[in-house]
This record gives C-alpha cells, sequence and structure tokens, in this order.
C-alpha cells in the first residue's frame, strides 16, 4: 500500500466539493447577534466549541461566531434554504 501524500503549500483556497454557510460580510453586528442567537437557540446549532474556553471561541467576535454557528445548522440541514438567517448568511463552496 502506497502512503498517501499531502501538499505541503496551498497558494489558493481549494473547493472540496462541499458547500458552508457563513455570515455575510454586509451583515450588520445587531442582525448577526440577533441571528447567532436563534441558531444556538430554537435552530438547535452546536455551539458549545464558540463558548469561553471552546476550541473555536477565538477569534472572538460576533461575526466569526455566527458563522460557526450557521454552518453548524446548515450542515444539519443542509439545503440551500437553511443558510438564510434572515438575509444574514451566505452560501460558500470554499472551505473556512
Amino acid at each position: 500500500m502506497t502512503p498517501m501524500t499531502v501538499p505541503t503549500t496551498m497558494t489558493t483556497p481549494v473547493s472540496s466539493g462541499g458547500s458552508w454557510c457563513v455570515a455575510s460580510q454586509s451583515a450588520s453586528q445587531t442582525a448577526l447577534q440577533v441571528a447567532l442567537d436563534y441558531a444556538c437557540g430554537y435552530g438547535g446549532a452546536d455551539c458549545a466549541a464558540i463558548q469561553p474556553g471552546g476550541g473555536c471561541y477565538n477569534p472572538n467576535s460576533v461575526r466569526n461566531h455566527a458563522s460557526y454557528a450557521f454552518n453548524s445548522y446548515y450542515q444539519k440541514n443542509p439545503v440551500p434554504s437553511s443558510c438564510n438567517f434572515g438575509g444574514t448568511a451566505v452560501t460558500t463552496n470554499t472551505d473556512p
């Protein structure tokens, strides 16, 4: 069996054929906070990693935390309509 080699450098982001849901760059902080609260509450996203001390807490910003929560929700419900959050989220083919 030949060992698999992994490239050591990448100059551009590479799509793995997947789809992710991230916070829109044009969304306001207030709108992102409302959508984040929904995703982590009623939406049922797994937000443990973005709590203080969690592995994805830093960088500690509403936009980064919202992207994490939106994607958590989207991966559980992978249909285009599950990445909207009141217009604060967009899908991307580049792994964030």
